[in-house]
């Protein structure tokens, strides 16, 4: 059966004051919280100090993004065996911030998902269409086209075990948010594509919102069947608002 999963996308925000005093109250806040899992990613330059302040906590480390080199003269570069030593479990791979500023196509993403899932850490698989997109239909189109860079080359079984996450780039950051209707229909979508090629990986694929979630919405957007938690951007930066989007998804799976 699929557990909700909750991560917080920390994004370019963080100071060695600011992780410990976060982790802190992000361990007082979600302790005693069953039946959802719970993920913080910080910055690179943090997860060491980060997964320090985690111990003998419930609450588990990802990363932002990976190269897709182990080793070698690549400067600037973060291999997934890196991400693993220091006790990662997930990586995020194709934000739309990482899609549109540093260029990164669907094969390159794709790349990155295979030697995560080669290393045996779980990719967090991000995809999502532009305002534009929205607005002229073509929702579906762009999240079959970005699905099937990792299909294509790889098999609908690697899904299994694995997160994908939907953001509509439109609503990252803006304040707009899709109904809970509206991301329920895509996250449908996705689970239906997978199950054309693998009806076992489409219903254990952890399939999470993002997109401007926040307290307010958080409690109606888990109560839609295909949506198997969030990433959260701005509101994982305060641990108030992240934990109560952490207990409306264990609501919401009790409920179930």
């Amino acid at each position: 059966m699929r557990h909700p999963l909750v991560m917080g996308n920390w994004k370019l925000n963080g100071s060695r004051h600011m992780v410990h005093e976060l982790i802190a109250a992000l361990r007082n806040e979600v302790s005693t919280v069953a039946g959802c899992e719970v993920a913080i990613a910080p910055p690179a330059i943090y997860l060491d100090m980060a997964k320090h302040e985690l111990a003998g906590s419930r609450i588990a480390l990802g990363a932002q993004d990976t190269g897709t080199n182990v080793s070698g003269a690549f400067t600037g570069e973060t291999s997934v065996e890196m991400l693993k030593d220091v006790g990662t479990k997930y990586v995020i791979i194709g934000h739309s911030e990482r899609r549109t500023y540093h260029k990164e196509s669907d094969e390159f993403i794709a790349e990155k998902f295979a030697v995560i899932k080669e290393a045996g850490l779980v990719p967090v698989l991000c995809i999502g269409e532009t305002e534009a997109e929205n607005a002229a239909g073509k929702t579906e189109e762009v999240c079959a086209r970005q699905l099937d860079a990792v299909l294509k080359t790889m098999g609908a079984q690697v899904f299994k075990d694995t997160v994908i996450a939907y953001e509509p780039v439109w609503a990252i950051g803006t304040g707009k948010s899709a109904t809970p209707a509206q991301a329920q229909a895509v996250h449908k979508f996705i689970r239906d594509h997978i199950a054309k090629h693998n009806a076992e990986a489409a219903a254990s694929v952890i399939i999470q919102y993002g997109g401007s979630v926040n307290a307010s919405n958080a409690a109606e957007l888990f109560t839609q069947p295909d949506i198997d938690g969030a990433l959260v951007g701005g509101a994982s930066l305060k641990a108030d608002a992240f934990a109560v989007i952490v207990k409306a998804a264990a609501q919401a799976k009790h409920k179930a």
